[in-house]
């Protein structure tokens, strides 16, 4: 014969198995809702921070990090650049917007692999900017990073319709000590608008002048 004791011994440890088991269940279901709510945050912050498009910092983005580089003397010298593509509505037009985000996707792309660890921001409609850290800022090396830039920016680009070669203005300022970020990209701007007129127009490789654009 079982004894009593035995029985509710039994069932008290069964029960308390059981009360074990839903507590474990609802730590688990709660770290899991933390996990996302986590990683819900870290996409806002990142959506905040970073043009949707590109994936590149957005405005806020980069003051945010460029003022974190512009006071870190490890990083100096430093190339600001500034740029705008050229006549990139023409591109829109002739083969629609998809097109045109596929190019600014390039650019951006692009422009990161040329500036490196430095930070590379998408501002606003064909307009970009980076901070490259490290980098000769002499009058012969701005100049020669600026050609090198252009080559890149201008190799081909696939899209519907055919590949079309885009060019850009590119501004460049040389930064040797802590900065203003404001200061710095005014600087790159004012180099970037005297360069404007040297630069040349969207061209479909497959078309022999721009007229045909």
């Amino acid at each position: 014969m079982v004894e009593p004791f035995t029985v509710l011994a039994a069932g008290a440890a069964l029960a308390g198995a059981a009360a074990a088991g839903r507590m474990r269940s609802r730590a688990i279901r709660a770290e899991t809702r933390l996990a996302g709510l986590a990683g819900q945050l870290e996409a806002a912050r990142h959506a905040a921070s970073h043009d949707s498009l590109t994936g590149l910092y957005n405005r806020r983005g980069f003051h945010q990090r460029g003022q974190v580089l512009l006071t870190d003397r490890t990083q100096f010298p430093l190339l600001a650049a500034v740029l705008d593509l050229d006549d990139f509505k023409r591109i829109n037009d002739r083969f629609g917007h998809a097109a045109g985000d596929r190019v600014l996707t390039a650019v951006g792309r692009r422009l990161s692999q040329f500036a490196g660890d430095g930070a590379v921001a998408r501002l606003g409609g064909d307009e970009f900017a980076a901070l490259i850290g490290n980098v000769p800022v002499d009058p012969d090396s701005r100049e020669q990073a600026r050609q090198r830039l252009t080559a890149v920016i201008a190799t081909p680009i696939d899209v519907t319709g055919g590949p079309v070669r885009v060019t850009a203005s590119v501004g460049l300022a040389p930064v040797t000590g802590p900065s203003r970020l404001s200061d710095v990209l005014s600087s790159a701007d004012s180099d970037m608008y005297q360069a404007k007129s040297l630069t040349s127009a969207v061209l479909p490789l497959d078309h022999a002048s721009i007229a045909e654009v």
